[in-house]
């Protein structure tokens, strides 16, 4: 059973239909129109002049111009728009309905006089969810809103599905991931989610061109899937009869081009990790690495820092932004505005536990410290990993505020240069926001003798069990071999910076069509 939408009678009532006899009556009405010769999907385009928003925006310019008297000096613009019906209240000769188009909706005025007797018994016929074309001109009604007044209109397709009832939306979760087109016509918050998505990326693309980035695209096809400890997703190529992963990361292709001499690159695209799936994962997601020669993780810092305000400011309007439910105080206020706190991993722990890892020397000192605070780990972990499991468990979630954790142990950092003054560390952040990692970045290794090293002690730890550690890339080793400059790199998931310009309380809720466990038909 479902119910019906009866607003285009001006009845907001729901009474209860058999979902096969809406159906029924839609496709009895594209019948007769088909056998009236008026197929509407036989129409194959619709010349739009406007968009609601425009209409609105530039409504002085289009409605043209009367004098004291009330006679018209000037005539108003002719308006083509198209969009969806979501909206129709009859009213004898003349009616009212709702156009939806990308940016929003209008009113639209149709009376019998001004498109004809035939054309207004078929709007009366229409169904909310049509596509329809109206020709008209802007005008504002007695209420003050501003409106087109029809002198034409066109079914351009017929919606052969009833739409939910309008009067509440469409909000179910599942239904709204598993069918984003619904969610996309019902929720018009969730369609501006979406556009703030892309503008984002769009002013990714506009500041790191203006730093000289140069934008590449590298394979998701590989034969060794390196760049990040994760489980990574496996195929097969039929035509080289050879087994491939999905890529994991963008990481070692954009570093290969660094040592071909492109000295600033980026690449945003999807990479692949056969992993969990919950608030803040989906196993297909957006990144954006970027790579630039002659700096180090200070430079990367001052990159991020200027990137996350810059975008903040082109997408929010403002650098201190509210992330959570403001009017019910659950929530957080977030300033990109000021510059962004620097802790070492070690300090992060100190803060927060009183526990110095420095003074820390051995690797099962580290793991009396962890059996103490009831952390989960493995025989095969050393030092550098209770230190990152520490930072987990007890800091991770305090980082509110923009904060970058620098210096991490080398056991996790597996392509990043050492400290210079601490072999036991490297040259690595992370920022932090909201409690969420947003980036990692390094100054790159480019020593190819260290790199063979660590890519031996990754095979040994995948050799041990570990299914997200990496493997040797000797092709990769080669292009190192070759030489490679001191370089600067950062990988940004762009979902989780999505969800946190966007108010989004789940990855979901930012991804179009997000991963989903099948149903049965």
């Amino acid at each position: 059973m479902a119910e019906q939408n009866n607003a285009q009678n001006g009845n907001q009532s729901a009474v209860p239909v058999d979902m096969n006899q809406l159906l029924a009556v839609r496709y009895d009405k594209l019948r007769e129109l088909r056998e009236a010769g008026k197929d509407p999907f036989q129409i194959v385009r619709y010349d739009q002049t406007h968009h609601s928003a425009e209409i609105k925006a530039h409504y002085e310019e289009l409605a043209g111009k009367t004098d004291g008297e009330g006679n018209v000096t000037e005539k108003p613009a002719v308006l083509s728009i198209a969009g969806r019906l979501m909206f129709k209240r009859i009213m004898g000769k003349a009616s009212f309905c709702n156009v939806q188009d990308r940016d929003g909706s209008i009113q639209v005025y149709v009376a019998r006089d001004a498109i004809g007797e035939e054309s207004y018994k078929e709007f009366k016929r229409m169904d909310i969810g049509d596509i329809v074309g109206v020709k008209g001109y802007a005008f504002t009604t007695k209420t003050g809103e501003i409106s087109v007044h029809a002198g034409e209109l066109t079914l351009l397709a017929k919606s052969l599905y009833p739409l939910p009832e309008k009067f509440h939306g469409l909000q179910d979760t599942d239904t709204r991931y598993r069918q984003r087109y619904l969610d996309l016509i019902m929720n018009r918050e969730s369609a501006e989610t979406f556009r703030k998505r892309s503008q984002i990326l769009r002013e990714i693309r506009n500041f790191l061109a203006a730093r000289d980035f140069m934008e590449v695209e590298t394979p998701m096809l590989v034969p060794n899937a390196g760049g990040a400890a994760a489980r990574p997703f496996e195929t097969h190529y039929n035509a080289l009869n050879e087994d491939v992963k999905l890529r994991i990361s963008l990481e070692l292709y954009l570093k290969r081009l660094i040592i071909g001499g492109f000295e600033r690159v980026f690449e945003i695209g999807r990479v692949f990790r056969n992993e969990g799936v919950d608030t803040r994962h989906n196993p297909e997601f957006t990144l954006m690495e970027l790579y630039q020669a002659y700096t180090d993780y200070n430079g990367m810092m001052e990159l991020t820092e200027s990137m996350f305000r810059y975008l903040a400011e082109k997408v929010c309007g403002t650098t201190t932004i509210y992330y959570g439910d403001r009017e019910a105080g659950t929530g957080q206020e977030i300033n990109l505005g000021r510059p962004f706190r620097r802790l070492t991993m070690v300090e992060a722990i100190r803060e927060q536990t009183g526990i110095d890892f420095d003074a820390v020397l051995t690797d099962e000192e580290a793991k009396v410290l962890a059996r103490d605070r009831g952390i989960e780990f493995e025989e095969r972990h050393k030092k550098g990993d209770i230190v990152n499991l520490f930072f987990d468990e007890f800091c991770e979630d305090k980082m509110i505020q923009p904060t970058f954790i620098m210096d991490h142990p080398i056991e996790i950092s597996p392509l990043t240069k050492k400290k210079p003054d601490d072999a036991a560390k490297v040259e690595r952040f992370e920022l932090y926001i909201n409690g969420w990692e947003m980036c990692n970045a390094y100054s790159e290794l480019n020593d190819p003798i260290d790199q063979r090293e660590r890519f031996a002690a990754q095979d040994a730890l995948a050799d041990a069990g570990d299914a997200e550690a990496n493997h040797t890339d000797e092709d990769f080793l080669h292009a190192m071999e070759i030489g490679m400059p001191p370089t600067g790199g950062i990988g940004y998931g762009i979902d989780r910076l999505a969800m946190l310009l966007t108010n989004s309380m789940a990855i979901r809720d930012v991804i179009l069509f997000p991963t989903l466990k099948s149903t049965s038909k």
